[in-house]
């Protein structure tokens, strides 16, 4: 399908031979990124820790990103990576992004997620060459209150678990550095960066290996022939394939680095209502589609607190962005564990042929990105 789509000329063809940042790209999200970044002819550089899983989806890709493996809390090896790149944007993806492991080692989860994104914007405020940064950070920014309704981006910020606090304490930071160092009113006079952060709900996809999440969980368990141990089964999350919030991302990085200053805000990107389904359903749909997957319900409460209910309302994003989800959560689902299927039984990366499709489907339904 790649044949029908010209990759060089969506969200503009603002990518196309631009050099772009993308930190965390051993990570799920930042692989993912990555090449498709790749696909539309951007320089990627890759700011990172080297992969901790085996496999890994960046080793998997046949990529030629320009990596390097380094510490965000390493302040001056971040600067000097800023200063030899000389990017036009930066993507911040990097962190320790999960709940339960932030439980176990509090300190690295806060050092990373708050003094690494300071890091960051402290080496792009030295260098002159980038115009625009996105700091991605989480739907668990949100001081949760169990709403049945969504999200919107002036809530405020909070967190139970240090993870979930990380990210609403770098939501804080990055206000402050936009009000701060890269202010709105000041742009094209004391500066010349545009800054956005966005935030996006449980994102699944091929190519995740991370400890503790649900899907690489049935995923791994599926092909070792074992059942899954499901904690939380009641709990309600917004799952969206990964290159729905990415897709947003980028569409903010266009904006930015076109100088539109009512862009440089914090923007949710989450799934359409039926997409917000529990644990449990989740685990059973899977199941259905491959029938290794076999999901045992526990009966005993999760020792850590986790959030139960949890919703994004993107209407801003829907509004002004002109950005809308593309896939529903049956092919989201489809999508996702044919792509573990086609590793474990024949050896098969579909990540190419899933970004292809994913534009094919967005520029059928006429998304303006994908123009």
């Amino acid at each position: 399908m790649e044949n029908l789509v010209n990759f060089e000329s969506l969200f503009g063809g603002i990518y196309k031979k631009k050099k772009v940042v993308v930190t965390g790209h051993t990570g799920f999200k930042g692989s993912w990124l990555s090449i498709w970044l790749e696909k539309m002819g951007a320089d990627v550089y890759g700011y990172s820790l080297p992969p901790v899983s085996q496999p890994s989806h960046i080793n998997l890709l046949d990529t030629k990103i320009n990596q390097v493996h380094a510490d965000l809390r390493d302040a001056e090896t971040m600067l000097d990576f800023m200063n030899k790149v000389q990017p036009d944007i930066v993507f911040h993806l990097a962190a320790q992004a999960l709940v339960r492991p932030s439980y176990d080692d509090p300190v690295e989860t806060f050092s990373t997620n708050i003094m690494g994104t300071l890091n960051v914007y402290e080496a792009c405020r030295k260098v002159d060459s980038i115009k625009a940064i996105v700091n991605v950070t989480s739907d668990k920014c949100y001081e949760n209150k169990e709403w049945i309704w969504g999200y919107r981006e002036n809530d405020r910020m909070g967190g139970y678990d240090p993870y979930s606090a990380s990210k609403g304490m770098s939501e804080l930071l990055t206000a402050s550095y936009r009000n701060s160092f890269f202010n709105i009113q000041e742009y094209g006079n004391s500066h010349h960066v545009l800054l956005g952060s966005g935030r996006a709900g449980n994102v699944i996809g091929g190519g995740d290996w991370a400890v503790d999440r649900l899907v690489p969980d049935m995923m791994k368990a599926a092909h070792e022939g074992k059942s899954v141990l499901i904690r939380n089964p009641k709990a309600t999350r917004p799952w969206q394939h990964v290159l729905e919030p990415l897709s947003g991302y980028l569409v903010l990085g266009w904006k930015l680095l076109e100088g539109n200053q009512a862009y440089a805000d914090g923007w949710n990107f989450g799934p359409d209502m039926g997409s917000n389904l529990s644990v449990g359903e989740i685990s059973k749909l899977s199941s259905k589609i491959w029938d290794a997957v076999i999901p045992e319900f526990s009966k005993n409460k999760s020792e850590h607190h986790e959030a139960n209910l949890l919703m994004l309302d993107c209407s801003k994003a829907n509004k002004i962005m002109k950005w809308k989800p593309v896939w529903d959560i049956t092919e989201t689902l489809d999508r996702t564990i044919g792509w573990y299927k086609n590793y474990y039984e024949n050896g098969i990366i579909n990540t190419d042929k899933d970004i292809d499709n994913y534009v094919a489907s967005a520029k059928k339904m006429k998304i303006e990105w994908a123009k």
